[in-house]
């Protein structure tokens, strides 16, 4: 090969490794998270729940809403509500009703009064999240 013809192709190449860095680096939901931080966080809401009461429930689907926040904000999806985020992310999840129906129950929790919360509708909501943070890696 000549000078000139290797020149050109070293350039190629230069440039087609910037090219995949700049995608790499501005496409949604291209960071990593650090799973055992979200391990450890989910261990903590599931050790919090107590049969005998079930305001533990409530507060676990609280703590597992931020929790499902915090990662779509760490993973760069777009939007300046939870909601808009879910909305970015809706590619992630393996099932998106799920994920949007415990959030609905969390926010039922947070802006009604008298909300009645179920056990069963609890853990529902609780093994959506967890569903939830595992499609987006972050257990």
């Amino acid at each position: 090969m000549s000078g000139g013809v290797t020149i050109l192709l070293v350039g190629i190449i230069i440039i087609a490794a910037i090219l995949a860095a700049v995608v790499a680096l501005t496409r949604q939901g291209g960071k990593v998270l650090n799973v055992e931080k979200y391990q450890a966080r989910w261990l903590a809401i599931e050790n919090s729940l107590d049969k005998s009461n079930i305001g533990t429930y409530q507060l676990a689907i609280f703590e597992a809403d931020k929790l499902l926040d915090l990662a779509l904000r760490e993973r760069g999806f777009a939007g300046d509500t939870m909601g808009e985020r879910m909305k970015s992310a809706r590619e992630q999840w393996s099932n998106s009703n799920h994920v949007w129906g415990a959030h609905k129950v969390r926010n039922k929790l947070a802006h009604e009064t008298n909300v009645r919360l179920s056990r069963e509708i609890a853990l529902r909501a609780l093994a959506a999240y967890k569903q939830g943070l595992k499609d987006l890696g972050a257990i």
